[in-house]
């Protein structure tokens, strides 16, 4: 069973989410920023490490903010976001969550990918031309 008081478990979860979210986003970002190099390589640079965090700390904070909540999972050794939606507010958090933070990066990375195993493909092609 979760050993420690409510606000320790809030702080558990919140940072769980926030790292996941940063590592998934990180993994977007950077399955984009190959896309564009391979594919449009004069596309300039921006503050991409920045984005990713404050994207991640906007759906881990939102939690705290009351939309949505966190607390023991159902074994209770640990703690996360609260699944089982007791409001309408908490209902859209989960499906925000699930579309913004992993349908959408899911597919940016297929997206990206696919762009640059057909740029390599046309490229490929050029050169057997040549």
């Amino acid at each position: 069973r979760w050993l420690f008081n409510h606000a320790v478990c809030t702080l558990y979860a919140f940072c769980g989410v926030l790292f996941g979210l940063c590592s998934l986003t990180s993994l977007t970002v950077l399955s984009t920023v190959c896309c564009l190099k391979v594919c449009y390589p004069a596309y300039g640079r921006c503050l991409l490490l920045l984005c990713v965090w404050a994207y991640a700390l906007m759906f881990a904070t939102a939690p705290l903010a009351e939309w949505g909540s966190y607390g023991p999972e159902p074994y209770g050794t640990a703690c996360c976001i609260t699944w089982k939606a007791s409001s309408r507010e908490a209902t859209l958090y989960i499906l925000a969550l699930f579309i913004f933070c992993y349908l959408l990066p899911c597919l940016l990375i297929l997206v990206s990918y696919s762009l640059i195993l057909w740029t390599v493909q046309v490229s490929q092609r050029a050169v057997r031309q040549h």
